[in-house]
């Protein structure tokens, strides 16, 4: 015990720096974050649409629902004319009357992009795909598909 208090005392100043300086990294990797490539662009009806994983991680449990974190950019079409939209990632679209019982899944967010927690499984494959449902005021619904980045598809053994 006395070797740790004998090491404190001689390395007090640089761990006083050390966490003077921490904090510093950690705000400007905060200012500058890496995402992973965004799917490609699709338009479909008056929407012209990007989603955009925010890592190329594998979902996580989130209300005890598997969810993966999107972000999606409308290039063109007015987000004010949805009246809901949900991302969901699965071989097949949900069902709208499935999609409305969870709150996960929902977009979210402002005219400059939509944030979402897409409704996923615990283990994505190749059969998987992005599926985005919109439902306007007009009642109209419109279903979208990309397919599913490799690098989140995790093939099981």
């Amino acid at each position: 015990m006395n070797a740790v208090k004998r090491f404190i005392q001689h390395n007090k100043y640089w761990l006083n720096a050390l966490l003077l300086v921490l904090p510093a990294w950690f705000y400007y990797q905060s200012l500058h974050p890496e995402f992973p490539a965004p799917l490609a662009e699709q338009t479909l009806g008056e929407y012209s649409i990007t989603p955009m994983p925010f890592d190329d991680k594998p979902p996580y449990i989130h209300d005890n629902l598997y969810v993966k974190d999107f972000l999606l950019l409308f290039n063109k079409g007015d987000v004010e004319s949805v009246r809901q939209g949900y991302l969901n990632i699965g071989p097949n679209a949900m069902p709208l009357a499935q999609l409305m019982e969870h709150e996960l899944g929902i977009l979210h967010g402002t005219k400059h992009g939509q944030h979402v927690h897409a409704l996923a499984k615990k283990t994505l494959s190749k059969d998987d795909k992005v599926w985005l449902t919109i439902e306007t005021w007009q009642g109209e619904v419109i279903v979208m598909n990309w397919p599913l980045p490799e690098y989140l598809i995790k093939e099981s053994a």
